[in-house]
């Protein structure tokens, strides 16, 4: 794609915190060279875009204490392409705060919205969708979200349920939005895979800005006059105000799940969101003994099924080890059953309590 008209806003203010003890808050998965192909999660995405829409055109919002690491990882970027956050307010304000900006520089964008740590597995099928999206919003005042078939019942996703026909004579791949659902319970999600009528929400979005604009000021009306009378700069005083009045709020909530018009397209392009250590195992390629081997120079011993994520070139040496994530921070090595990867959270708090008492 060459239009200049089209414009990317990349989501970069995660936390990451399911990666602890690798990803910690100042430094979260985006920032982390997950599936140890030499580049960030960020640096990845942007690279990805950069085949879809012009360079320039392509904008990363991320949180004021990470502002410098994107500059960091993504050099010689317009002072317009990194948007800094005061606070963290989900996504709907996020959007709406890079719709804001780039309606100033370009009213008539159709804007690609996506998180910046998800993993895409085919290139050009990915731009091939990108492109099919983009020529139906130009011809419908759409939002188009993208889904991915989902092969398990994972209850960290979010799930679509489509419309049995296609929205397009001839578009087999596109239908009708009928809900949303945020991270159901196991026998839920199991019961929406047998169904067939279920994609896994890919968070990824595609409109023209005024069909998205108009969506602001129908369901979200006070974020829509905070955030769409900012310019393309705006002092940090202000911002700071805007977003300490704001409603937190994911555009899930927000819109998709409220407008009429929203229609997905089921990817062909390979996807994961990689938001677990589980996942990341899912997907990445696996030795003769199902051991995966991000990084880390890894001795197997009757060993099987393990992730193993140690950086630095150390030495790991497993034996008797079956189903298990083996990975090291900056001062945390973890050992944990993959099926129990769900405690992590109590890992970090504990880790971080100790901390603080060893402190007093």
């Amino acid at each position: 794609m060459t239009d200049k008209h089209l414009w990317t806003v990349i989501m970069a203010g995660g936390l990451g915190s399911r990666f602890w003890p690798v990803s910690r808050t100042d430094n979260p998965k985006q920032f982390i060279d997950v599936t140890g192909v030499g580049r960030s999660m960020l640096q990845l995405t942007f690279e990805r875009f950069t085949h879809i829409c012009p360079k320039q055109n392509i904008v990363i919002v991320t949180g004021k204490q990470y502002a410098d690491r994107v500059r960091e990882q993504l050099p010689d970027l317009l002072p317009y392409q990194v948007l800094a956050e005061p606070l963290r307010r989900n996504t709907a304000p996020c959007i709406a705060y890079a719709a804001a900006v780039i309606g100033k520089i370009d009213p008539g964008a159709t804007l690609i919205v996506s998180p910046a740590d998800h993993a895409i597995f085919h290139r050009e099928k990915f731009k091939a969708d990108m492109e099919q999206a983009v020529q139906t919003v130009a011809e419908h005042d759409w939002i188009i979200t993208l889904g991915a078939q989902p092969t398990r019942p994972d209850t960290s996703y979010g799930y679509i349920q489509f419309d049995d026909k296609p929205s397009l004579p001839g578009a087999d791949n596109l239908h009708k939005v009928v809900t949303f659902t945020e991270k159901p319970p196991v026998e839920m999600a199991r019961q929406f895979i047998n169904s067939g009528e279920f994609f896994w929400n890919a968070g990824i979005l595609v409109c023209q800005l005024p069909v998205l604009r108009d969506a602001f000021r129908k369901h979200l009306p006070l974020l829509a006059d905070a955030f769409f009378n900012l310019g393309i700069t705006t002092p940090w005083e202000e911002l700071e105000r805007v977003y300490s009045q704001c409603e937190a709020v994911s555009v899930d909530n927000g819109i998709m799940e409220k407008a009429d018009n929203v229609h997905v397209l089921a990817a062909s392009f390979g996807w994961s969101d990689v938001e677990t250590w589980d996942s990341l195992y899912d997907v990445y390629r696996h030795d003769q003994n199902g051991n995966a081997v991000v990084c880390g120079n890894v001795f197997s011993y009757g060993s099987h099924d393990n992730l193993v994520f140690v950086q630095d070139g150390k030495n790991v040496i497993l034996e008797g080890l079956d189903g298990y994530i083996v990975a090291a921070g900056a001062d945390t090595f973890m050992i944990c059953r993959r099926r129990n990867e769900d405690m992590v959270f109590r890992f970090s708090s504990d880790v971080e309590l100790k901390k603080l008492i060893d402190k007093k």
